[in-house]
């Protein structure tokens, strides 16, 4: 592909730029990316891309930005029950993380200030503090409802949404208890495992409000 001149703006712009960054990973992976490599995907002088993003951090930083907003809320902007909106936001997260598998893990380590995230956790929050939850579970829902999305869908979401992992077998004999649990397994990646997983997170946090 033909580079432009170098300093141009090839009509270039910050969310282009960031699109093409996520498509580039989504491809070949993080530990291939660099801004040579994207400047040559858009057609442009490296130098173009950092009249826009001020170095490859930044441009990471964008990147991540860009799949986060793809997390759809839908419903949960309307709601006011908590819960709710802790569901449908983990289902957006798991849906970008399923779409991204390569981009993902990227997400995770750039997300936390990321306004995208920031916004997200200022909703549910404050649907919490509304329905009379302790300051401190609130203040604590954030990590462990991320904590548990982000270890668990980087587990899982190496062959995108609703592909089972297979679970493989156990030797009986030496670990009997793991074997007689392994049938259960069966549905390890799908929705229905996620659902039932952050039943349980849901599940804790209500009981440490009550409790609390």
């Amino acid at each position: 592909m033909a580079r432009r001149a170098r300093g141009t703006s090839a009509g270039l712009d910050r969310h282009r730029i960031a699109t093409a960054a996520v498509a580039l990973v989504d491809r070949d992976g993080l530990e291939r990316f660099g801004v040579r490599r994207l400047a040559d995907e858009l057609g442009v002088d490296p130098m173009s891309i950092y009249h826009h993003v001020k170095g490859k951090a930044a441009l990471l930083d964008a990147a991540s930005e860009a799949v986060l907003h793809e997390v759809e809320i839908g419903a949960a902007e309307a709601s006011d029950d908590w819960a709710e909106i802790a569901r449908r936001t983990a289902h957006g997260y798991r849906a970008v993380a399923c779409r991204h598998p390569r981009v993902f893990p990227l997400v995770v380590v750039r997300a936390r200030t990321s306004p995208v995230t920031v916004a997200a956790v200022e909703r549910l929050v404050t649907a919490m503090r509304a329905a009379g939850l302790p300051d401190r579970v609130v203040a604590d829902t954030p990590g462990v409802l991320f904590g548990f999305l982000n270890g668990h869908l980087l587990a899982r979401t190496g062959e995108g949404p609703e592909v089972p992992a297979p679970v493989g077998e156990f030797d009986a004999a030496a670990h009997p208890t793991t074997a007689a649990l392994a049938p259960l397994l069966s549905d390890v990646g799908s929705v229905a495992e996620f659902d039932r997983l952050l039943d349980t997170v849901l599940a804790g946090i209500r009981v440490s409000a009550a409790s609390g």
